[in-house]
């Protein structure tokens, strides 16, 4: 039943899209479009556009605002000049500034939080698929902001690649300089024409715009809304370059609670960035260290699955749509995070790029080692990925885990291989008012039933007033992916939600409105088991405030034993139903000031009790230096005897000073009593080449009651990007 109600909704879906979307490219295409001519002439990056090709260049202006509403001209407006030699692309930008006062910066920090810095942002279709691109941007105060982007636009800020770029403040205007290299980005050679927007966030006049007008539910970085870059004469094709990235690391660690000694080691191993074309690349690591890659933030669990952390380790990052986003939120069937946190990576590679047009490759092989009882790993990931219609695609995928050495290990229990394939359509009409995916995914192990497949269907529908979705997804109970994330299997679960958005003339409300959330799951046998409804009305005022007031049942079933402390006291029982309320406010202030807070409160309903939650952040930037961030949550759980009860308490001072765009120290204290843990992370960054980097990173786990050590570890690495 549950999947023929999938099927027939995935069928509903083609035909719509088939029917309706087969539209043509972005509106925005024909009319916005800025020429680019080569210049022999040198440039140099100096936030300084005196160079004569600038006087002749095209000029891209008359910025439109995005927010707070999207019509008429920015008060504060941009001029955009590019031009390019033969291996570099230039972008001269000035921001004028008809506002009083100190431009807001958070720090110099790379990759800046988008809404708390005065930046312009150059968002590039290469491909002109409308799907995958790049970002490049600037804050006012000279600090970088780059990302690769997939899915129609969202920016993965891990990614890091070879650029440059200056910034000059005057009273009246801020102007940057950018110098991006061909072969630090992807693209079809032969191209006469790339989508391209730009994107200026002013804080001062709390103002958003771009050059291509963008509707304002949707983010500047969109790229179904980019305007033309006109080239004039065709992009050639490159050959074979190659970057080497070596790196030496030596670390000493000490386990003081199992009463052991330091520990020192070193390391060395390389990673390589082999360019076979324009639009396709080859990475290689051997041996990589991501002892430099940030801690994650801690959260208290409360939850009965497991929880999710983004992937931050550059080796993966790179076409990461490719692989990372097979599936859904809760139903992954590949998540590189599986491989490399608990044995270690010997070596990866990992091809990705573009072929002709419309299709899309992903192939990527990774061996792990020994250590412990984890044995050692074969992990191979394959995705090919064909355009349909406007920025539609199909993707057909494979993920392979296969375990070494086991045949003839008799202990053994687990499965030798793992192995997940599927064909997924993902849908994006011309406007993106339309936006929706369906997949079928299929786990083959030793003994896999009838039931290790998944099914899901997603539809969304949005507009500047109305943002409305239904999801649905089928997981069988035999459906494994050793490799994904995978939060439950052995359910059928259905998702609508409706939201409408006023936009009155006031002039200090920016929008408001109510929003119903409806989230069911059912068993096998279409039994019940959990139901969470949510009612909420949002109000955000002009300066970027914002209220949120909601309330929420939650009915739940539980199918397995359940602590909700997470502190081994009695479980509650299995095959039990629970049903609660709870009502909820959240205020978060206006960010452009130095000083600005969140703050959120829950009270409730909590299977047979009551919970009572408060979480705060609160930040203050001494611009453009740094900044202080507390993170903060307290949960007051009370249950009947037997089960316990607890107070939960967790607190995340972080200290993030730039002393230049090129030195970053950044400390982390997490204090976290529902695991009886302080963690601090110490991290020192000296960027002294483009993207090479001196790394000094500290980190400590001691128990908060008397300060005693747990364990800690001194790593020194240093890397190296060679052209």
């Amino acid at each position: 039943m549950f999947r023929l109600s999938l099927l027939l909704s995935t069928a509903i879906l083609l035909c719509f899209n088939t029917i309706l979307l087969g539209q043509s490219k972005g509106i925005n295409r024909e009319k916005y479009r800025i020429n680019i001519t080569e210049s022999n002439n040198a440039i140099n990056v100096d936030g300084i556009l005196d160079e004569p090709v600038w006087s002749s260049a095209d000029i891209a202006t008359h910025f439109q605002r995005v927010l707070p509403t999207d019509t008429g001209f920015a008060i504060s407006q941009t001029e955009v000049k590019v031009t390019y030699n033969e291996s570099t692309l230039f972008v001269g930008i000035i921001c004028y500034d008809s506002s009083p006062g100190k431009r807001p910066v958070e720090s110099l920090r790379r990759d800046f939080n988008f809404l708390k810095n005065d930046n312009f942002v150059v968002f590039i279709d290469t491909y002109n698929d409308q799907t995958n691109g790049f970002a490049f941007g600037v804050s006012a105060a000279g600090a970088q902001w780059d990302g690769v982007q997939a899915n129609g636009g969202t920016v993965n800020l891990d990614w890091d690649i070879k650029w440059r770029s200056a910034v000059k403040n005057y009273s009246d205007r801020w102007v940057a300089e950018f110098a991006i290299p061909f072969r630090s980005i992807r693209y079809n050679g032969g191209d006469k024409e790339w989508g391209i927007n730009f994107s200026r966030l002013d804080l001062k006049t709390n103002e958003k715009s771009s050059w291509a007008p963008m509707p304002r539910q949707f983010a500047t970085a969109t790229l179904a809304f980019t305007g033309s870059l006109i080239w004039d004469k065709p992009l050639s094709s490159s050959g074979l370059r190659f970057s080497l990235i070596p790196y030496v690391s030596v670390k000493t660690t000490q386990n003081k609670e199992a009463g052991e000694g330091f520990k020192p080691q070193g390391n060395a191993g390389i990673d390589a960035k082999v360019i076979l074309s324009t639009s396709m690349n080859l990475d290689l690591t051997v041996n990589p260290d991501y002892s430099q890659v940030e801690v994650d933030q801690q959260v208290t669990n409360l939850d009965r699955f497991e929880l999710f952390f983004p992937e931050k380790r550059q080796f993966y990052l790179e076409n990461s749509d490719l692989f990372a986003k097979l599936g859904n939120d809760n139903l992954r069937p590949f998540f590189s995070r599986r491989i490399g946190l608990e044995s270690p990576v010997l070596a990866g590679a990992r091809l990705s790029g573009k072929i002709g047009n419309n299709w899309r490759v992903g192939l990527m092989n990774i061996q792990t080692g020994d250590r412990d009882t984890i044995k050692a790993g074969n992990f191979t990931v394959a995705a090919l990925q064909r355009q349909v219609f406007s920025h539609s695609n199909i993707t057909a995928f494979f993920v392979n885990k296969q375990l070494m050495n086991v045949n003839n290990d008799t202990s053994f229990k687990g499965n030798r291989f793992n192995r997940v394939a599927g064909i997924e359509y993902n849908l994006a009409s011309a406007n993106n008012h339309w936006l929706g995916k369906a997949f079928y995914h299929q786990a083959l192990y030793p003994g896999a039933k009838g039931n290790a497949s998944a099914l899901a269907v997603n539809i969304a529908y949005s507009t500047q007033y109305l943002n409305a979705y239904l999801n649905q997804a089928w997981v069988g109970a035999d459906y494994i992916a050793e490799v994904g994330y995978i939060r439950r299997k052995g359910y059928y679960e259905i998702n609508p939600g409706l939201q409408y958005k006023f936009f009155p003339s006031s002039s200090r409300i920016a929008n408001h409105g109510p929003a119903i959330k409806l989230d069911m799951l059912y068993d096998p046998s279409m039994n019940l088991t959990d139901r969470e409804t949510q009612l909420l009305y949002q109000v955000e005022w002009m300066n970027k405030s914002i209220l949120v007031v909601d309330t929420k049942e939650t009915t739940i079933k539980l199918l397995d034993p359940f602590d909700p402390t997470h502190t081994g006291g009695v479980p509650l029982p299995a095959n039990e139903k629970f049903n609660w309320k709870e009502i909820g406010i959240s205020f978060t202030s206006d960010i452009r000031k130095p000083f600005n807070w969140l703050i959120s409160s829950r009270y409730g309903g909590y299977f047979d009790g009551t919970r009572t939650t408060v979480s705060g952040e609160l930040y203050y930037r001494v611009q453009p230096y740094g900044s202080l961030a507390i993170v903060s949550s307290y949960n007051n759980i009370s249950l009947p005897s037997p089960y316990k009860s607890a107070k939960f308490f967790l607190i995340g001072p972080r200290l993030d000073f730039t002393f230049t765009d090129k030195i970053f120290l950044t400390s982390f204290v997490q204090y976290n009593n529902q695991i009886d843990n302080i963690n601090l992370n110490l991290r020192f960054q000296w960027r002294f080449a483009p993207v090479s980097d001196l790394f000094i990173v500290y980190t400590e786990n001691s128990f908060p009651g008397d300060s005693r050590i747990k364990n800690r570890g001194l790593v020194l690495k240093l890397s190296y990007w060679f052209n």
